[in-house]
């Protein structure tokens, strides 16, 4: 496989002002960048140029991990020291360093001034049964407020691989303060939770205890251990497993209104949808091609990227996952966070 380019220049507006609000509005990507990659392996391995780059060796990241809120769990990861940041919002019981395109991608955007942000939220690991949107959407906001207040930050692009792209599109509906430093969003490999379990035999009998659970006042309560290999309260079962729960955004069997009404107001944000069209947690009886053609539709003309032969974290197609959003970010940029705040 091609490894990316290695040559070019980099240079981003850095503002002086501690202002976050001002720095957002002048903080531009400079047109001029380009992709700048040493080193990358097949593996998703890669090295930086020099040896103080934001990757030591194979699954050895170089960087700062700090606290950005009170929990215990509430610990994030940073590489580089940009004042420009995508943030990585991982899936069902992903943590740090949760898919192997992570690491050449810090290379990646190390060389164009950006950083690479991984965070633990109450969802991460096993957590996730015990969580729900809207508690992951607090969190994001309170990593973005750190990045903000603490970082100067001028900015962030939000990446959500599976479940996470979840979390991307109930947050950017919340409308939080926070959410106005999101310069956009891409979705790497956004499927059904709720299309997925329905090929399981306990699901169709497991979602209806939970919703007489929900029914009785019980909906925190815990689901029996037949339900999921962590523990997962009937609420969460409910939203991840029911049709037009909360976390049902991207099953095939919605209609065109339900996809607008649950994706629609992502139009105001540059996005960037990644599918792999081998992804094993998508049934075999979707149509994957129109499938992501009908959610950058909802979205109001999002960018379509189809990776053939991918598998859902694109371990098989590592330098593709790196290149779309590399590009993405570059191209994006300009046309489509230009005063952000008007």
């Amino acid at each position: 496989m091609n490894s990316l380019s290695t040559s070019a220049s980099s240079n981003s507006s850095v503002s002086s002002s501690t202002s976050w609000f001002s720095g957002i509005v002048r903080g531009r990507l400079d047109k001029s960048s380009s992709l700048k990659m040493a080193g990358s392996s097949s593996s998703g391995g890669g090295l930086a140029s020099n040896n103080e780059g934001p990757i030591k060796g194979k699954n050895q990241f170089r960087g700062v991990l700090f606290k950005y809120g009170p929990k215990s769990i509430q610990v994030a990861f940073k590489t580089g020291d940009y004042k420009q940041q995508v943030i990585f919002i991982g899936g069902l019981t992903d943590g740090f360093l949760a898919t192997d395109y992570l690491e050449p991608l810090a290379v990646a955007l190390d060389n164009e001034k950006w950083s690479l942000v991984q965070l633990l939220m109450s969802s991460s690991y096993s957590g996730y049964g015990t969580s729900s949107l809207e508690q992951d959407a607090m969190e994001i906001d309170q990593l973005i407020s750190y990045l903000i207040n603490k970082e100067n930050s001028e900015g962030v692009v939000l990446l959500g691989h599976s479940t996470g792209c979840q979390d991307i599109v109930h947050y950017m509906r919340t409308n939080a303060a926070c959410s106005r430093a999101v310069r956009a969003a891409i979705l790497q490999a956004p499927v059904s939770d709720r299309e997925y379990r329905a090929t399981l035999p306990e699901t169709a009998a497991m979602i209806d205890l939970a919703t007489s659970m929900i029914k009785e006042g019980l909906g925190s309560d815990l689901m029996p251990k037949e339900a999921d290999p962590s523990p997962i309260t009937a609420y969460r079962y409910n939203s991840l497993c029911a049709y037009m729960g909360d976390d049902d955004m991207f099953s095939s069997d919605l209609n065109e209104h339900q996809l607008r009404m649950r994706l629609g107001h992502m139009s105001s944000t540059p996005c960037q949808v990644i599918f792999s069209m081998d992804d094993e947690y998508v049934p075999e009886y979707v149509d994957k091609k129109a499938l992501v053609e009908r959610f950058c539709r909802a979205m109001g003309g999002a960018e379509k990227v189809e990776i053939e032969y991918g598998n859902h974290s694109l371990s098989n197609r590592v330098q593709e996952a790196v290149q779309a959003i590399i590009d993405f970010v570059k191209r994006e940029g300009p046309k489509g966070w230009d005063d952000p705040w008007s």
